[in-house]
């Protein structure tokens, strides 16, 4: 039902607690828990807050490519490297750099999606039932982010340490799987890679689909991180 390699993720890097100067700002003690809903102006404390911090970023993330911009027309100008140089070398760091992120800081992601998931122009039918005995919803394990679409909608839970990439549980199911029957209890919600998502041609869940031969590595509980950087980016080949 997932596979996030086929959507397009929106990474921000979000760095709370300091100022534009780089100071580290005092916090103040978290209010008790309270069962009522937030206050109109307690929302708008909390956007105003989040608009400082999202400005404070902005002004240092300006400040930084002030420098480097300097620093590459002084280059280019003394004749030490061209431009040509500078945009090749660009994309072969480009993606390194995005990797060391991802590990490191995954800050929040976010789907680019241009469809309605209640419109999905390819959902996949596939008779899932009659093989759950062999695949155990293994794509109920697979990670991914949630759209604009899901997070605005309020059902589909995601992780409060990594949003916005869909919840799990201490398993490596999703959140709103039913456990005992391997049913998903928000199927009319669900999101867009669980209706699109067709395992048949994924080498990571089925060795031959037509003849129900399952990834072996499938009765792992790590599954999918069980899986080698070939294996992860295999699915599909036959």
């Amino acid at each position: 039902m997932a596979r996030p390699a086929a959507i397009d993720v929106e990474l921000c890097d979000p760095t709370p607690g300091r100022s534009a100067a780089g100071d580290i700002e005092p916090t103040t003690p978290a209010s008790p828990v309270s069962s009522q809903p937030p206050s109109r102006r307690e929302v708008e404390e909390g956007l105003a807050y989040l608009h400082a911090r999202v400005g404070a970023t902005a002004a240092r993330v300006l400040e930084s490519a002030s420098f480097v911009y300097a620093l590459i027309e002084l280059v280019v100008e003394r004749g030490l490297i061209s431009i040509e140089e500078i945009d090749a070398r660009k994309k072969q760091v480009a993606p390194r750099l995005l990797k060391r992120f991802e590990s490191h800081d995954e800050g929040v992601a976010l789907q680019h999606s241009v469809h309605d998931k209640h419109h999905a122009p390819q959902e996949v039918q596939i008779d899932c039932a009659s093989r759950l005995p062999l695949c155990k919803a293994a794509c109920c394990k697979m990670v991914f982010p949630l759209s604009r679409q899901d997070v605005k909608e309020h059902v589909i839970h995601w992780q409060l340490g990594r949003p916005y990439v869909i919840a799990k549980g201490d398993d490596g199911y999703c959140h709103h799987l039913e456990r005992e029957r391997l049913r998903c209890t928000v199927h009319g919600a669900r999101p867009l890679p669980c209706r699109v998502y067709d395992c048949r041609n994924d080498r990571r869940v089925w060795l031959d689909f037509e003849r129900r031969v399952i990834n072996p590595k499938i009765a792992d509980p790590a599954w999918p991180h069980n899986l080698s950087a070939e294996e992860r980016n295999a699915q599909g080949a036959r």
